[in-house]
């Protein structure tokens, strides 16, 4: 990657990371497609709750489901700045459902290959201090 920098790179990460989390807000679900094949590669790996799967219609699925959440339309966020070390990214995200409904957290880990997210893994949840 001669010629990008650090802070190049890390404003590529994170618009392709915020136009991800933008299908998930998406004003019709029509729209869901197009914004995951500006942020992603055709043949993205999805590390999510359910397991492994591959390509942009996994992923579209996954975010279709989330936004069919059985307590409404809610809003994913970056709540984070994108940590970028080398061609890997994480930042943390929360999903609000309406009227002080569920609200789930977690922390996605993303990688990057000519500017797109090629590959996705999702940690939902807090992660528990440890028993010491």
């Amino acid at each position: 990657m001669a010629g990008i920098t650090e802070g190049m790179q890390e404003e590529i990460a994170r618009s392709a990371i915020d136009t991800f989390i933008s299908a998930f807000n998406a004003s019709d679900d029509n729209y869901v497609t197009a914004l995951l094949s500006q942020a992603l590669t055709s043949d993205v790996v999805f590390w999510g709750p359910l397991g492994r799967s591959e390509g942009i219609a996994a992923v579209e699925r996954f975010v279709l489901d989330i936004r069919r959440h059985p307590a409404g339309t809610g809003t994913m966020v970056r709540c984070s700045a994108v940590d970028m070390p080398d061609e890997w990214a994480r930042y943390q995200w929360v999903f609000t459902t309406p009227d002080g409904g569920p609200r789930l957290a977690g922390t996605d880990v993303v990688h990057l290959r000519r500017s797109l997210i090629d590959q996705i893994i999702v940690f939902a949840g807090e992660i528990e201090p440890s028993a010491s």
